[in-house]
C-alpha cells in the first residue's frame, strides 16, 4: 500500500513538472528588461522568450511579435527551444507509461515484473525531462547574470530573470523527484512481483521445511455427519518432493460407506 502511494504521488508530480515546463516553454517571461541607471523609465517593458519577443506599455497594450526566421536566432536560443520541446514530449511519454505501470491501474494486470519494469522506465523518463528542462533554464540564468553584471554593456542591454525561469526551474526539480518516486518502485521486481498482484499462494506453515530429509505432515479433519457403522478416515500425506500420496485406511467392512476426509490446509 506504501509502494502505491509513493507511485501515486510519483505521477502526479511528473505530470505537474509537465504541466509547468509547457507553460514554461510558451510564454515569453524569459528575459525581462532591467530598469536601472539611466534606464529608468516603466512606461515600457520588454520580454523576451524562446518563440516571441513582447513589449508591454503602461496605457495596457501589449504586442508580440514572433522570431521569423530560425536560422538567423542566436545558437544558444535554438538549443534551448530544442531540448524544451525534447523534454516536453519525453513527459508525455513518461506518463503514458506511468499509467501503464502503476499498481492502481488495471493494464499488465497478472505480470508484476513486467509492470513494475514499466513503471521503473516511466520514472527514469521523467528524470530525463527533468534534466533536459533544467539545462536551457539553467543556462540561460546564467547568462542573463553575466550579462547583468557585465560593465561593458549599456544599461538598456541588460535584461534580468523572468518568471518563466523561476517556473521552469520548479518544474525541472519537480519532475526529476516524480521520477525518483517512481523508480523506486522497481525494488518491487526484487521479490519476484509478489507485491504487484504476483501468482501464487503461501505455502503453509511446517510443510516443506529444507532439512537432510524429507519433512511431512499429517493433519485430518473427520465430517461426524459421515461416519456410519464406525471410526473411518482419509489421510493426506504431503511431502517436499512435490509428490502427494492419499492412504485410506478402513477399519469396518467392505459394504460400509468411507468417511470423506479433508485437507484443513486447503491443498487438496
Amino acid at each position: 500500500m506504501a509502494s502505491a502511494a509513493l507511485e501515486l504521488m510519483g505521477f502526479f508530480m511528473g505530470l505537474l513538472g509537465l504541466l509547468g515546463t509547457m507553460v514554461a516553454t510558451v510564454l515569453p517571461y524569459w528575459k525581462i528588461s532591467a530598469h536601472i541607471g539611466s534606464n529608468i523609465v516603466t512606461a515600457v517593458a520588454n520580454m523576451r522568450g524562446l518563440w516571441m519577443e513582447c513589449v508591454y506599455q503602461s496605457t495596457g497594450a501589449f504586442q508580440c511579435e514572433t522570431y521569423n526566421s530560425m536560422l538567423a536566432l542566436p545558437s544558444d536560443l535554438q538549443a534551448s527551444r530544442a531540448l524544451m520541446v525534447i523534454s516536453l514530449v519525453v513527459s508525455v511519454l513518461a506518463v503514458a507509461m506511468a499509467a501503464l505501470g502503476m499498481q492502481c491501474t488495471l493494464c499488465l494486470e497478472g505480470s508484476g515484473a513486467v509492470k513494475s519494469r514499466v513503471a521503473g522506465t516511466s520514472g527514469g523518463l521523467f528524470l530525463t525531462a527533468g534534466l533536459l528542462a533544467l539545462i536551457p533554464v539553467a543556462w540561460t540564468t546564467h547568462e542573463v547574470v553575466q550579462t547583468f553584471y557585465h560593465t561593458n554593456i549599456p544599461a538598456s542591454m541588460k535584461f534580468e530573470i523572468g518568471e518563466c525561469l523561476y517556473l521552469g526551474l520548479a518544474s525541472a526539480i519537480i519532475s526529476m523527484l516524480g521520477g525518483g518516486m517512481l523508480c523506486m518502485s522497481c525494488c518491487d521486481e526484487r521479490d519476484g512481483g509478489r507485491g504487484r498482484h504476483g501468482g501464487g499462494y503461501p505455502y503453509p506453515a511446517g510443510v516443506g521445511m529444507s532439512g537432510a530429509g524429507a519433512r511431512t505432515t499429517s493433519q485430518t479433519y473427520r465430517n461426524p455427519t459421515l461416519q456410519v457403522g464406525g471410526p473411518r478416515a482419509q489421510t493426506l500425506i504431503r511431502s517436499t518432493g512435490g509428490s502427494s500420496e492419499l492412504n485410506a485406511h478402513r477399519t469396518q467392512g467392505p459394504n460400509k460407506p468411507t468417511a470423506a476426509g479433508y485437507d484443513i490446509t486447503g491443498y487438496v
